[in-house]
Formats: structure tokens, sequence, C-alpha cells
């Protein structure tokens, strides 16, 4: 299992609960807004963490942690995941894991087994405009699966947007159509990421929907679904 950060504490990361957060190298989808570029390419990451490390801190935090979030990049490209979360729930915590849904087999195997407790599950735009936010070609049967499956799970969940200038309210409009229904949905505000070598895309320096958008567009959506929630809007 390949980790290229942690946070030892977080408060704010799994709903409800203390937690730390672990970041697995790596990413299947090129997001210019993403946050986390410096570890999407597992060849150009600076220091990885030593996994035994890792799992003797978790052990000496088990009074004051509740849970692991495992987020990235994408966890669910790792091929030893499965055998991470089974370490983890080993020491009694509860396992949120993060992801965007292009691997839904991985996602399907992980419930059966009863391996996560949360799911946070980023839905980048509408389906016709998926390649265009996410910089490479999707494969949209496969996000469509894994909101069946994450809808059908039986385990908490949340779907997430980052309400970026690309997109307008009529398409986040779209998506909680495409997810009517689901227990929880969180609308993300759109924040520049700090500069990072190589990424001059224009899309970045537009500026981010202002709290009235928000506002506006939550109260169009909120008969749709169980709960919304807006996070990083002032």
């Amino acid at each position: 299992m390949r980790i290229a950060g942690m946070q030892k504490n977080s408060f704010v990361d799994y709903p409800g609960n203390i937690a730390a957060v672990v970041f697995t190298p790596g990413c299947n989808l090129n997001c210019y807004f993403c946050h986390n570029r410096h570890i999407i390419n597992p060849k150009t990451i600076d220091m990885e963490y030593d996994i035994n490390e890792v799992m003797r801190f978790l052990d000496t935090r088990r009074s004051f942690l509740d849970g692991v979030v495992i987020s990235g990049g994408e966890p669910t490209l790792q091929p030893d995941l499965e055998e991470f979360i089974i370490k983890i729930k080993g020491l009694g915590y509860l396992v949120k894991l993060d992801t965007n849904g292009t691997r839904p087999s991985v996602l399907e195997k992980l419930i059966d087994k009863n391996l996560v407790d949360y799911i946070a599950m980023d839905i980048k735009a509408p389906f016709e405009k998926y390649n265009e936010i996410c910089g490479v070609e999707v494969d949209i049967t496969s996000i469509q699966q894994s909101i069946e499956i994450i809808m059908n799970a039986g385990c908490d969940y949340e779907f997430r947007t980052t309400f970026v200038p690309d997109l307008n309210m009529n398409d986040i409009l779209e998506i909680a159509q495409m997810i009517r229904g689901a227990k929880r949905y969180v609308l993300q505000q759109f924040r520049i990421p700090q500069k990072q070598k190589g990424i001059e895309d224009i899309r970045l320096y537009r500026t981010p929907h202002p709290p009235h958008v928000f506002a506006e567009t939550i109260s169009e959506i909120a008969p749709l679904l169980e709960l919304c929630l807006v996070r990083g809007v002032e």
C-alpha cells in the first residue's frame, strides 16, 4: 500500500468523527482544480510513508481517533487497498473512503465485505461535461454504476461536487437529478490550488461563484435530496 501523505488528525474529513487521513498516490483523472496534484503522478512523488510506521502510529492513537479516511489521488487504484483496510479495521477503526467512482467493481467488493463505513464520491459534472472537467476521457458507465452501488450499499455516504466556474446552476440541478433521493449531497466551493509547476490552465484564475449563487442552487436542488450541504463558502 503506497501512502504519499498523512494528516494525523482531522475534525472535518469524516463527519461526526475524529480521523486520521492517509493520501494514496496516483489518479486516473486530471482535474485542473485538484489540490493534491503533487501526488497524482506516482513517478514524481518526493517521499512516501512506510506502511508499518503508519500502522504503528494508528495503533498508538486508538484512544483519540475514531476512524481513518483513505483519500488520494484515487485509492481504488491501489492493488492492496483491501488488505490495508482489513488492518485498519483490525485496530477497531471506522473507515471512510474517498473516491472518484471510476472503479465500481472495487467499491462493490469492499462494500460486500463490510470494509467501509462511509463513502464519499466526487461527482465532477453532468455526464456530458465529464471529460471537459476531468481532463481525460471518462467511462460514464462506471460512474453510473458507482452511484447505484453506493446508494444501495447500506453504509453512510455522500456525493459531492466542486462548484467550479465551468459549472452553472443547471449543471448542479442535473447532477441532483442523477442522484435523486441521495442521503447527502455536498456542494463545495472552488478554491485556486497553490501554484504548481507546469500547470498554467487559465480556468484556475476564474472567479469562484459567490455565496448567493450557492444559496440559490441549494434551494433548487433541495427537494430532490435528503440533505444538501455547502462547504467552503464564507
